[in-house]
């Protein structure tokens, strides 16, 4: 799916300004610029009241607030041109967003966003979106759709060594059942609009398609729930009749972080998509066996320093154990990287990965701390607030970051 490469994580709102527009379009002139072939972004849809993009209202829509123009005028043709091609879904859309309004937003949101695209692969740069797998209680598709989700269940996670109530996270729970009877068609139209949207996708808590963690509507916690068996390949398989072409491997990345069991890396590996390894898990001394170490990785994974949920690099070597810490420095001295500053070492050590792709944070290259992190799991407020400086990524931190990418042979 991937060529040797690299390329950077940053959400639209935390771009300079937090929206589309210029700003935009200097940071992918910068990432070209830094030999970064790939811009990742997190779920584009109208975030929640904590500004969180995975309870968003809509699994299709793109938010108004990313819009650099949201006056722009929008012509009747285009209208009813947009409404024919997403017909799907934007009529859910319109009736829970707005009406006629809410469909120019979007028709602004595919004007605007195909624009950067273009300008994006004219510079050999391509955009890896992001699919969060359940919707928000009382969204468009919630309430479009009640015959799709049960009314007796909510997803969550179960209790384990973080957390001895587990997590609630409250999203409907998909009555599978259902969706198998309709041939899966409303996911077939999210991948569908998400391949519309970008060149490749992260599927959130992949694991959920093999077995998803449901809880009793009302419980005060998740300890109560039980694992309840989801549709494995079936969802894929429908979307891929529909829209590979050739038998093509759908371009997305399975998002396999945490305790995987056997199923789930099966599932993984016969649909063909790339899990993950996270550098921020490397280097625990209590996870010899799992799969995040260097000399573990393998061609089918995308290699990323951290991800939205995680600490900076710089916030994370500070907070680290003794223990650990030793491990991250052995690290650096046997890759011959020990004369670097720690997170530009573990950096440069993770370029070496011989996983085809690695990901990196914005935060990092800047060698921000843990005031710069996006979000802290488990926390309600505080969250998905942080945004890059105007000016602050210069020539020099690109022509640092194209340097290194050349050295790792992965400069396209």
């Amino acid at each position: 799916m991937f060529t040797r490469s690299s390329g950077v994580q940053l959400h639209i709102t935390s771009l300079p300004g937090g929206r589309l527009g210029p700003e935009a379009y200097a940071w992918v002139d910068w990432l070209s610029e830094a030999g970064q072939s790939w811009w990742q972004v997190l779920p584009v849809g109208p975030p929640d009241r904590h500004g969180s993009p995975y309870k968003s209202s809509s699994a299709f829509a793109a938010w108004r607030g990313l819009l650099e123009d949201p006056k722009a005028p929008v012509s009747a043709e285009e209208r009813d041109a947009f409404v024919e091609a997403e017909s799907a879904w934007i009529g859910a859309w319109a009736e829970h967003g707005g009406g006629r309004r809410a469909i120019d937003d979007q028709v602004r949101f595919a004007r605007e966003w195909s624009a950067l695209r273009a300008h994006a692969a004219d510079r050999g740069v391509r955009i890896i979106g992001d699919v969060p797998i359940y919707v928000a209680p009382g969204s468009a598709d919630h309430l479009a759709h009640p015959e799709l989700f049960r009314d007796d269940l909510v997803a969550g996670a179960p209790p384990d060594a973080y957390s001895d109530k587990g997590q609630l996270w409250g999203n409907p729970f998909y009555d599978w059942p259902a969706m198998s009877s309709r041939r899966y068609a409303w996911w077939t139209a999210r991948l569908s609009r998400t391949l519309t949207l970008f060149d490749a996708a992260r599927i959130d808590h992949f694991r959920g398609f093999v077995a998803g963690w449901a809880v009793p509507a009302g419980a005060r916690d998740a300890r109560g729930g039980t694992w309840r068996r989801g549709p494995g390949r079936a969802v894929f398989a429908a979307a891929a009749r529909e829209l590979a072409t050739d038998g093509a491997v759908l371009p997305f990345i399975a998002e396999d972080l945490g305790v995987i069991t056997p199923p789930v890396e099966r599932l993984r590996q016969e649909l063909g998509f790339p899990g993950m390894v996270v550098a921020q898990f490397a280097f625990d001394p209590e996870d010899a066996e799992g799969p995040h170490g260097l000399a573990k990785h393998r061609e089918d994974q995308v290699a990323y320093t951290g991800t939205h949920d995680a600490d900076t690099l710089a916030g994370w070597l500070e907070a680290l154990p003794a223990a650990r810490r030793a491990e991250v420095d052995r690290a650096l001295a046997d890759g011959g990287f020990s004369g670097d500053d720690p997170v530009w070492g573990v950096t440069r050590l993770w370029m070496t990965s011989r996983c085809p792709l690695v990901m990196l944070q914005a935060q990092d290259i800047l060698e921000l701390g843990t005031e710069a992190r996006m979000n802290t799991p488990g926390t309600a407020t505080g969250n998905w607030k942080w945004r890059l400086e105007a000016g602050a990524l210069t020539a020099e931190h690109a022509a640092r970051l194209r340097a290194a990418t050349a050295e790792a042979g992965r400069v396209a």
